[in-house]
């Protein structure tokens, strides 16, 4: 990648590329094709992460409503989603990188110092979420953070932030993963990027398409189309937990509120753990159970693991509870980012 690249080209809709933990970026396709032949026209995105069905969804003209939970995501959605049609002009970039004074707070410099960042890096963090906070117009603030967690990814060995490893960063040794120079391109760099890519994403589809950020059993409003994509629990009840992998962008997200929300008794200064039905092997079937009965005067459909708890069967149990007509499709030989696991597919079920 070249370190010039024009800020603001000729804008063309296309969907950011994501590095986020459990995307559907490559399934998406395979997804919209399997659901192309539903009769609806409003859907609702309900565990909306990347936002990448939604984002499909809106470019096949449909009323989209994307909802999660956490508020880095929501500003993601409402980016990319919600907005259609401002954008960050070169005046909004250097206003966000260049204003600053000694009256700054220096949250990330004096929590985090040698766990994720560079010490002139926390700093720099610092002024810039500060300042995106301080943008009236929210859909220039939320572009503006979707930039800045971009960067904030790209520059994280595994695109995590589940341990204390900057030393993987700095250690002058040779290594058989990651990309070093995506880790020190500088931050200013990666933030104009991904300005750049937020920008192209930016379109209207001529509905009004809306986000909120609500637990997913208070969404309001009904639906043609309910699209679920939980966070995942292994056969062996293990959960994938997306405020534990990406707490440093919730955080920012919460920047003013932050440091009550951190656990300090951990290395990598996570946020203090909120129970969650979805990521609890016991309580995850009934959390199923509340969704369906909720919309079920809506067509179902749900993206989820072959091996996982629930397991297919029971997915499919429980979604007969509410549709007279289930069916399940089936992704074969995808690789999922950081498993090893080889025989796990991606299943799609369907239920009208």
């Amino acid at each position: 990648m070249a370190d010039q690249i024009s800020l603001f080209p000729q804008i063309q809709s296309k969907f950011p590329k994501t590095r986020y933990q459990g995307s559907k970026a490559k399934l998406t396709n395979w997804i919209w094709n399997k659901i192309s032949n539903l009769d609806f026209e409003t859907g609702l995105d309900a565990f909306g992460g990347t936002g990448t069905i939604s984002y499909r969804l809106k470019q096949e003209n449909k009323q989209v409503t994307y909802n999660d939970s956490l508020r880095f995501n929501y500003w993601i959605g409402q980016a990319l989603i919600e907005n259609s049609k401002v954008r960050l002009d070169e005046n909004d970039v250097n206003w966000i990188l260049d204003t600053y004074d000694s009256s700054y707070p220096t949250l990330i410099a004096d929590t985090f110092a040698d766990i994720y960042f560079l010490e002139e890096e926390n700093k720099w963090l610092d002024k810039v979420i500060t300042n995106i906070h301080r943008i009236r117009d929210k859909y220039k603030r939320s572009l503006a953070f979707f930039a800045l967690a971009q960067s904030c990814i790209i520059k994280r060995p595994y695109n995590l932030f589940h341990r204390k490893n900057l030393y993987i960063r700095t250690a002058n040794v040779k290594r058989s993963f990651g990309n070093k120079a995506s880790w020190d391109r500088p931050f200013e760099s990666w933030f104009k990027h991904f300005v750049e890519e937020a920008n192209q994403a930016v379109f209207f589809n001529g509905k009004t398409n809306r986000t909120t950020n609500r637990d997913v059993y208070n969404i309001d409003g009904n639906y043609d189309l309910v699209y679920f994509d939980p966070p995942y629990i292994s056969g062996k009840g293990v959960a994938v937990d997306f405020r534990d992998f990406y707490h440093f962008l919730e955080g920012l997200a919460n920047y003013d509120q932050w440091l009550e929300m951190i656990d300090m008794t951990s290395k990598h200064r996570r946020l203090i753990r909120i129970p969650n039905d979805w990521i609890d092997k016991h309580r995850i079937y009934r959390a199923f159970e509340k969704v369906f009965e909720r919309h079920a005067d809506s067509i179902l459909v749900v993206s989820y693991r072959s091996d996982g708890i629930p397991s297919e069967s029971e997915l499919i149990r429980l979604l007969a509870r509410f549709k007279s007509d289930v069916r399940i499709e089936r992704f074969r030989n995808y690789q999922y980012a950081l498993s090893k696991n080889k025989t796990s597919n991606e299943i799609l079920l369907i239920g009208k």
